[in-house]
């Protein structure tokens, strides 16, 4: 129960890892605002707590867009009182097709930075005053190891997740006078229930190759160290990328 009464907003949390984050944090004791674009399943998410005993809301929200953001933050506010952790999960990633830099339109760089950078941004804009007013807060940002690899054929999405890691560095000093603190949780080669194109096997097998931990990771390796961001365990961290990577750096 690392996180009683503390009421938490997940982003991207219909589906997939985020999913998991909504559902374990409601075991930690958290009060959870379910966001998602796809309002079926944030209220499939929220109901699934609910019947298990925790407490949730589902929220239909497009991280894009700064109205439906506010609107968020008043579902969090009005429906459990405050908003003490945000987990920016959200992201356009599954849908990507690979292709070359030079095939990248500049609307699909717009659209994808849209969600993955600015909605971050928005995100973290929208309960600032909450979390100021408060004194506390806990702001996690989901970044990826290709920002470092640069894997080829989506330089759009890898300049996005590097946005979210510069975004960290910048907030972190801004806001840690008020003891708000803000990291970066950065995973390499998670597999979910969701498809995706921006693999094939052959990529997975170059994966397994470079990682010192020979498997493919899930939702279970990085929801620990969500949580222990979002709790007061890690209270005296801020500005810091945990890299979640299978020792990638180490063969």
């Amino acid at each position: 129960m690392r996180l009683e009464n503390k009421v938490a907003i997940i982003t991207g949390a219909g589906q997939g890892i985020g999913r998991i984050y909504a559902e374990q944090f409601a075991q930690e004791g958290a009060a959870v605002v379910v966001a998602d674009i796809n309002g079926d399943k944030a209220s499939d998410v929220a109901a699934a707590i609910t019947d298990s005993g925790g407490r949730a809301v589902a929220s239909i929200t497009d991280v894009s867009d700064e109205q439906s953001v506010a609107e968020m933050v008043t579902t969090a506010v009005d429906t459990f009182g405050t908003v003490d952790i945000l987990v920016n999960n959200a992201a356009i990633f599954s849908t990507l097709k690979m292709k070359p830099f030079e095939e990248i339109s500049g609307q699909e760089w717009d659209s994808l930075f849209a969600v993955n950078a600015k909605g971050t941004f928005l995100c973290c804009q929208a309960v600032s005053p909450v979390m100021r007013k408060n004194r506390y807060g806990r702001i996690i940002n989901i970044s990826s190891s290709v920002v470092v690899t640069g894997r080829p054929n989506y330089a759009h999405y890898i300049a996005s997740k590097g946005a979210v890691w510069a975004l960290t560095h910048a907030l972190a000093t801004e806001l840690g006078a008020d003891d708000i603190t803000v990291n970066t949780v950065s995973p390499h080669g998670i597999v979910t229930e969701i498809p995706r194109e921006t693999i094939s096997e052959d990529g997975w097998r170059r994966n397994l190759d470079e990682q010192a931990l020979k498997r493919k990771g899930d939702a279970s390796d990085l929801v620990g160290v969500v949580l222990y961001l979002a709790s007061d365990d890690s209270k005296f961290m801020t500005g810091q990328t945990l890299s979640l990577d299978a020792g990638l750096r180490f063969t």
